[in-house]
């Protein structure tokens, strides 16, 4: 089995967790690093990923000044999304080797990572075959946009990217009202504490997801490490 490094970040802005993917994927690459899964949490951003519909962004500069809501065009797959406090953002950077590679099957994983830890609170939590993503009926519970970045020492990929799970009470009338998410208009947000009432720290999410992820992804079960990088 490969080791996995997982470290929680309370809080790091967007700029600077681009760079830290980044320069993890190089030293995953270069076989100076071993696997690693970021859990962390943004300062209100939006990001917008490779199908670039600015008309899905419904704010124009000066409020999203006003809102303090930074923008960035990055390189994941997928549409716009919120990123922002209440929200718990999973980066898998891992590399899958050529052999036997299934990039959707690897979505599939992430996605299944969720729905197991949805079901440890008896919510029933699915997929939508046209989207990407984890659904709780017609309701987003959390966003899937990740990359595939080609090894140059090996034969495969080194993932970035990854999951966003809204944990907040209220998150959708928050960042996302600025947006059409994923460029999705026919269905909604909703996030951990609007379907169970209850109030869930970002720590205690992280530490809960991680057996999930390490069993889904085949990892002896690691600890958690603090990081205030």
């Amino acid at each position: 089995m490969n080791k996995l490094d997982a470290r929680f970040i309370p809080m790091i802005g967007y700029a600077e967790g681009w760079d830290l993917q980044k320069s993890y994927v190089k030293q995953i690459d270069m076989e100076e690093r071993s696997d690693t899964l970021l859990l962390l949490q943004h300062p209100p951003t939006y990001t917008i990923g490779s199908q670039r519909n600015p008309e899905h962004l419904l704010l124009n500069e000066t409020e999203l000044k006003e809102q303090g809501i930074d923008l960035f065009e990055i390189d994941r797959g997928g549409d716009i999304t919120y990123h922002g406090p209440g929200q718990l953002v999973g980066y898998p950077l891992i590399y899958l080797d050529a052999a036997g590679l299934d990039l959707h099957g690897y979505l599939r994983k992430l996605e299944q990572v969720i729905i197991d830890w949805l079901a440890d609170y008896g919510i029933i939590g699915g997929r939508k075959s046209e989207y990407t993503g984890v659904w709780v009926g017609d309701l987003k519970i959390a966003a899937i946009g990740v990359k595939f970045n080609k090894c140059r020492r090996r034969r495969g990929f080194v993932t970035n990217h990854g999951f966003a799970l809204n944990l907040k009470a209220g998150i959708a009338s928050e960042g996302f009202t600025g947006i059409i998410p994923c460029g999705i208009d026919t269905y909604g947000v909703t996030s951990f504490a609007d379907l169970t009432g209850q109030e869930m720290t970002l720590h205690q999410a992280a530490s809960e997801l991680l057996p999930h992820f390490c069993r889904t992804f085949g990892y002896p079960l690691t600890p958690l490490v603090e990081d205030h990088t």
